[in-house]
């Protein structure tokens, strides 16, 4: 645990289908899971950021890289965009749509130049890259991860599934299109966000494409977050790396142009608003670097691969440990849009555009 300073190319990556994969072979893989702020409202800034702590990262030998939920967009922690408060209806001059308009800005499309930014990053540190992003289509927003090879070459994303309370508000619902796990070199990666590790048929969904190293980028700080880790990874037969933001009230806007609410009174600038938690578990369930609630970090384990058979010897919760007979998961991996063409050639733009479920060999 380290505290933090803060193109072409032959085929090495393939998604996984349901149900497949064999064991990796007991290989090793030095991982890190980013604990660090947002600048909030200034993407390009946070993209510097992004830059200067993968740089640190790699330094250290680190081959996979992951950062927290909402890093690139930020997390609007506090904030209520109005709601419950004195949101009006069709006000255009309500404060709450000009904090919404900012937050707006802030997100990235998709594929986009950020996109290829932090595609580049991973290339230039010869790492793979999880990222936790707000996605922009068009006027609504999706709490995303996006996966990237050390190729340089973005692979496809997660949608979350389901936002969690006034999150609803905000983000739009993600679909089984996007529900990835992508075959590396390192293993079978793919990534949860935040509350939806808590449902457990997404959970077997991604035990169904044989996942090996779960990553699980987070808002949650509290300490029973990690109980929910150390069952994932027991559960799994995984590694779970889980990531989460260190910040404090000055790392958001000060007010009134972002108010905290909730909280009874304004927080004073150097208040922690979100203590971190990140960790790193092994499929045994032994903790193998963190959970860091100090400051910002850098927390790096490396991951022996030969435990994940170890610890599936007795327990495989989609194999020998299944009773397909009497319980069992039928996913719908469809994208479900808004509007379709009867038109093919329409139907088949669209849902290239909108689909990340779709098996790619690299």
């Amino acid at each position: 645990m380290v505290p933090s300073s803060s193109g072409g190319g032959p085929p090495v990556i393939a998604e996984v289908e349901m149900n497949s994969g064999a064991d990796s072979g007991a290989t090793t893989v030095r991982a890190t899971v980013v604990q660090a702020s947002t600048v909030f409202y200034d993407t390009p800034a946070t993209l510097d950021k992004a830059e200067r702590l993968i740089e640190e990262a790699a330094g250290y030998g680190s081959q996979l890289v992951v950062f927290p939920e909402a890093f690139v967009g930020g997390y609007p922690r506090g904030s209520t965009f109005g709601f419950g408060i004195n949101i009006t209806i069709g006000n255009p001059k309500d404060k709450s749509k000009d904090e919404f308009r900012k937050y707006h800005a802030a997100a990235i499309d998709v594929p986009g130049p950020e996109v290829t930014h932090l595609a580049a990053m991973a290339g230039k540190y010869k790492i793979f890259l999880v990222m936790g992003v707000i996605e922009r289509e068009g006027y609504t927003l999706y709490c995303s991860v996006l996966f990237f090879d050390p190729l340089g070459r973005y692979l496809g994303k997660h949608r979350k599934l389901m936002p969690t309370a006034l999150e609803r508000i905000i983000w739009g619902f993600g679909d089984g299109s996007t529900i990835p796990v992508y075959d590396t070199p390192l293993g079978k990666i793919g990534a949860l966000i935040c509350w939806e590790n808590k449902m457990p048929l997404l959970r077997t969904a991604l035990y169904g494409k044989g996942i090996e190293i779960y990553c699980a980028p987070t808002a949650d700080s509290r300490q029973v977050w990690q109980a929910s880790m150390t069952h994932i990874a027991l559960e799994g037969g995984c590694f779970v790396l889980s990531a989460n933001q260190f910040c404090r009230r000055k790392d958001y806007p000060p007010p009134p142009e972002y108010v905290f609410s909730g909280l009874g009174e304004e927080p004073s600038p150097d208040t922690v608003v979100c203590p971190g938690g990140s960790v790193i578990i092994s499929p045994s369930g032994e903790v193998l670097a963190g959970p860091n609630y100090e400051g910002e970090a850098l927390i790096t384990a490396d991951l022996d691969l030969g435990e994940i058979a170890r610890a599936k010897f007795d327990f495989d919760v989609v194999g020998h440990y299944a009773r397909p007979e009497v319980l069992s998961l039928v996913v719908n991996d469809q994208p479900h849009l808004p509007v379709s063409f009867t038109s093919a050639a329409e139907n088949e733009k669209t849902s290239a555009a909108k689909s990340d479920s779709t098996a790619r060999l690299y």
